[in-house]
């Protein structure tokens, strides 16, 4: 005989079963880790992403620990191996990722200020120095990122074969690789090099911006640079947002509660969320893996460049 208490016992194991199953992957991941390549110094990192790793562990339900990586090779084969979940990454490290067998599936992009998801990768030199174009810079040294860096090296690469010089090393005095965004732009000031490849998204949002906006940049009596005390002496083609990518072989109510997690994050923890970007980005953008296929391109030309050179 069916009785209420029946029934009521039968919905109660329904619920358990249902919130058990939900909850299932938090069993197997009691523990998430967020990979970043810092563009800033290691405090820097910190400061800017803690508020929302924080805001990850509450939303997901499971501890989420930020990682700061030495370089992107780092995350790529830190992905490789299982022991990242999440990582954010630049358009070439993810399309190498992509292409040296990573299992890793992009979610989402960054949204710009003005609604776009892309930036540049640009060539700036100091305004106080008489380079106006690239030819001027022959036999001069040049400051690159990280030989995965997307505006920091490949981009720079690709656009430098476009105008007819395909060995950046032989054109150059030196090139030397400064290990982050932010380490191009200092030995850019400090006369290290004379050009230096970098991210751009507009005046108020690159790593430049930032670094002006800490006093990161100093003249030789000490004063602070300026805006003006720089020079963008060529500007590529839009690249799409770098994307945040997880573990493919994470089950898919993790993935699915991982980037609700962040598209929920601008209106749930606006604060965390701004400090990402010191205010430049709206929100994040639902993005496919297949979104940086161009980018692999890229990529597979940059390295018949390097053969070429090397045969």
């Amino acid at each position: 005989m069916i009785t209420r208490r029946l029934i009521l016992a039968g919905v109660a194991a329904l619920a358990f079963a249902t919130s058990a199953s939900a909850d299932g992957w938090k069993a197997k991941y009691p523990e998430l880790t967020f990979a970043v390549v810092p563009a800033e110094n290691a405090s820097g990192v910190t400061e800017r992403w803690a508020p929302f790793v924080s805001y990850l562990s509450k939303e997901l339900g499971v501890k989420v620990t930020l990682r700061i990586a030495n370089d992107y090779a780092a995350v790529i084969e830190g992905q490789r191996a299982g022991n990242i979940q999440i990582a954010s990454y630049g358009s070439a490290s993810f399309a190498r990722a992509r292409l040296t067998g990573v299992k890793t599936d992009a979610f989402a992009n960054d949204i710009n200020a003005d609604g776009s998801t892309g930036y540049y990768s640009v060539f700036f030199v100091k305004a106080s120095s008489p380079y106006k174009k690239v030819d001027d810079l022959k036999g001069k040294n040049l400051g690159l990122v990280d030989p995965n860096s997307t505006s920091g090296n490949n981009v720079p690469r690709f656009e430098l074969d476009k105008m007819g010089i395909p060995d950046t090393d032989t054109y150059f005095g030196k090139v030397v690789f400064t290990g982050s965004h932010e380490n191009a732009m200092l030995a850019l000031a400090q006369g290290t090099v004379d050009v230096a490849a970098n991210q751009w998204t507009s005046d108020d949002d690159s790593t430049l911006a930032q670094m002006l906006t800490k006093g990161m940049l100093k003249n030789t009596d000490g004063s602070a640079m300026k805006k003006d005390d720089f020079r963008i002496i060529h500007k590529s083609a839009p690249i799409i947002n770098g994307p945040y990518a997880y573990n493919s072989d994470l089950p898919e109510d993790a993935k699915a509660a991982i980037a609700k997690a962040f598209f929920d994050a601008p209106a749930k923890d606006k604060a965390a969320f701004d400090r990402l970007s010191d205010g430049q980005k709206k929100g994040f953008h639902p993005a496919t893996t297949k979104d940086w296929d161009g980018t692999i391109e890229l990529i597979k030309f940059v390295d018949a460049l390097r053969k070429k050179k090397a045969s």
